[in-house]
């Protein structure tokens, strides 16, 4: 059929699960793209197949992506209607198609939002945790170390975070992020629009000492934002940095005082020095 759509890149959000999220846009892109571009073409096959709808089928992904994404340029330039879309939810979202939107727009192609679910905002809108500021962290590393310096590198921020991760290394997220991020509440989404939906609250300490005994799927871990620290005056700071100094390097020192406060930690360091240079 004809498409009646106008040629460009359409980002085009599908169900996270509950099929019946799909929107009538969406159906309505997928149905008249000449090429619909996808992280897996079975996990999208199903999909169109379940709406009726014949499309042909590019896969795009890490490890393809330098090579496949000037072709899929090349089909733009030559006026095709083409949909990205991710295996669920909204593309772009923790995925690679950041780069086939850039240089589309670089090439001068129109690029067009078709929205929809996303398991990032639903499981924003079910946590019970501060929206109005929001740090999304995709998928942290595997390994213990690079994943604690990553959550180090934020713990300061003041906004509620995001995590994606898989439930065979939920627990050793759960026990870092109470490691380094400390006593803050904390939502474990699993399965989110499914049949086996599940939400649990509490802090990070009470979810990383019951995680939950279903591992499977795919889940959301919100955390809030740090307690604002408590007004501290100088005499008392060097009271607590005095005492740290007692027993550790003024770094080591510093960094104690600076977690136990919340207060910044050049702050701490720097009384640190100066008391440790009195002494």
């Amino acid at each position: 059929m004809a498409s009646k759509l106008s040629t460009g890149l359409y980002v085009t959000a599908t169900p996270i699960g509950n099929l019946g999220d799909i929107t009538d846009r969406a159906r309505s892109v997928l149905n008249q793209a000449d090429l619909v571009v996808c992280e897996d073409t079975r996990v999208t096959g199903r999909l169109l197949k379940h709406f009726g709808i014949t499309a042909t089928l590019w896969a795009y992904h890490d490890h393809n992506a330098a090579s496949v994404r000037p072709k899929v340029v090349a089909k733009l330039r030559a006026g095709a209607v083409v949909a990205l879309v991710s295996d669920a939810g909204t593309p772009l979202v923790s995925d690679p198609g950041y780069k086939l939107v850039r240089d589309a727009r670089e090439a001068g192609i129109p690029v067009n939002s078709v929205p929809g679910a996303s398991a990032l905002t639903a499981a924003l809108s079910v946590a019970g945790l501060p929206t109005d500021r929001v740090l999304f962290s995709g998928f942290l590393a595997n390994k213990a170390g690079p994943r604690r310096r990553a959550l180090e590198a934020i713990k300061a921020v003041d906004a509620t975070l995001v995590f994606y991760e898989r439930g065979s290394r939920l627990a050793a997220l759960l026990a870092d992020m109470t490691a380094v991020l400390g006593p803050r509440e904390a939502s474990v989404c699993r399965e989110l629009t499914k049949m086996y939906e599940e939400v649990r609250h509490g802090t990070l300490e009470t979810l990383r000492d019951d995680p939950g005994e279903e591992t499977r799927g795919e889940f959301v871990v919100v955390v809030g934002p740090p307690a604002a620290a408590e007004e501290i005056d100088d005499d008392a700071l060097d009271d607590l940095v005095r005492a740290a100094l007692a027993e550790a390097s003024p770094s080591r020192a510093a960094a104690q005082v600076a977690q136990a406060t919340g207060l910044p930690r050049r702050r701490v360091y720097g009384r640190a020095l100066a008391l440790a240079a009195d002494t």
